[in-house]
């Protein structure tokens, strides 16, 4: 049965770190790309980063650039998303998302992935 395990979520000060982990199992990691999104409280939810098939490629929302890296490991079968220079405004449900693709590219459309996991909440709060 797919699966997609998030961690790494809690509470953590403004300018702080968090590591999310998204462990796959019951179906080809390197098969697919992968996304990570948030969803805040009443807002809708957001791509946030997501990355390619083999990790060459990679792709980041304007409002973490720079401060957040996505990178996944094919043989562990997890894709992580380093967070750095945590702020408010980052505070979300996060979720890590597959898609079975031929192209070693990614997106950060949510309508184009079929597969997520239940989520881990990060909050950045003093």
């Amino acid at each position: 049965q797919l699966q997609l395990v998030e961690s790494g979520g809690g509470l953590v000060q403004p300018g702080g770190s968090l590591r999310l982990s998204c462990a796959a199992s019951g179906f080809h990691l390197d098969y697919n790309i992968i996304g990570w999104f948030r969803q805040a409280p009443g807002k809708e939810r957001e791509g946030v980063s997501c990355i390619s098939k083999s990790g060459h490629n990679t792709y980041y929302a304007d409002s973490v650039k720079g401060r957040f890296t996505i990178s996944r490991d094919n043989v562990k079968k997890t894709v992580d998303l380093q967070m750095n220079s945590l702020k408010p405004e980052d505070t979300a449900v996060y979720y890590c998302a597959a898609r079975r693709s031929i192209f070693n590219v990614c997106t950060l459309s949510d309508g184009d992935y079929g597969h997520w996991g239940q989520g881990t909440q990060v909050t950045v709060s003093s």
